[in-house]
């Protein structure tokens, strides 16, 4: 299993005060050599923590691959055409939320989706759509040319986790997972994974990457950077091998 580890609050924590540190590109290559697969970032419409010049720099400097999360907006689609990262994840995004809420709602947006699709697919990129663990969903991203899906963890990351709640998230991720993988698509997953909840998801052996960055950051403030994704990753190993 993939870890893909998100540097957004790296970011988040620079624009507080508006300085040049801490680095975001810094904190890339800290993860790479610390057992990250890929690195994950969001350009968001109001640049809220990744600005513009981190992704260019990110995309000269990473040794793994990039993987950039974009709204679905024409500003955004000619950004990825000239960065050309090797991985796209398609998300909603609202100017009010505190991060992404929810998958994109892809049978509302076929058309757009499709086009987009087709656009980075014929350039070379790799399109992903952040999506709720829902096969008609799934199904509609599939249909839209989409070959990989980011299932939505959020549901199953806020129930009570002793609760019958969590429970039946995670089987409703487990079957998204069956079914994407049934259809032939690449099924990754993230959002609000954590220490605690990772290894039922890393379990699922139909999720091949899990992108987790908000609770990477947080540890990393009492052990470094460089032990948090070590310790993830261990995490996700014992999970996907039923320890």
């Amino acid at each position: 299993m993939l870890l893909g580890v998100n540097i957004d609050h790296v970011a988040t924590l620079r624009q507080a005060r508006g300085t040049r540190f801490p680095s975001p590109i810094e904190a890339a290559l800290v993860a790479e050599s610390s057992g990250a697969d890929l690195i994950t970032l969001h350009l968001r419409e109001d640049r809220r923590h990744i600005q513009d010049h981190d992704v260019d720099a990110m995309r000269a400097t990473i040794k793994t691959r990039m993987n950039l999360e974009m709204a679905l907006t024409d500003e955004m689609l000619a950004n990825a055409l000239r960065v050309k990262p090797e991985d796209v994840c398609l998300v909603p995004e609202k100017r009010e939320e505190v991060t992404t809420e929810g998958g994109l709602d892809v049978i509302r947006y076929f058309d757009q989706v499709r086009e987009f699709t087709r656009q980075m697919t014929e350039a070379g990129i790799r399109v992903s759509i952040f999506i709720d663990p829902d096969r008609e969903q799934i199904q509609a991203a599939w249909d839209a040319g989409a070959r990989v899906i980011e299932l939505h963890t959020g549901a199953y990351a806020h129930a009570d986790f002793k609760h019958e709640e969590q429970a039946a998230e995670l089987a409703r991720i487990r079957d998204a997972a069956v079914f994407g993988a049934h259809l032939g698509m690449v099924v990754n997953a993230g959002h609000g994974l954590n220490y605690h909840n990772v290894k039922p998801i890393a379990a699922i052996q139909e999720i091949a990457e899990l992108n987790i960055g908000h609770a990477l950051v947080s540890h990393a403030l009492m052990v470094g950077f460089a032990n948090a994704v070590r310790e993830m990753k261990a995490l996700m190993i014992e999970g996907r091998q039923g320890q």
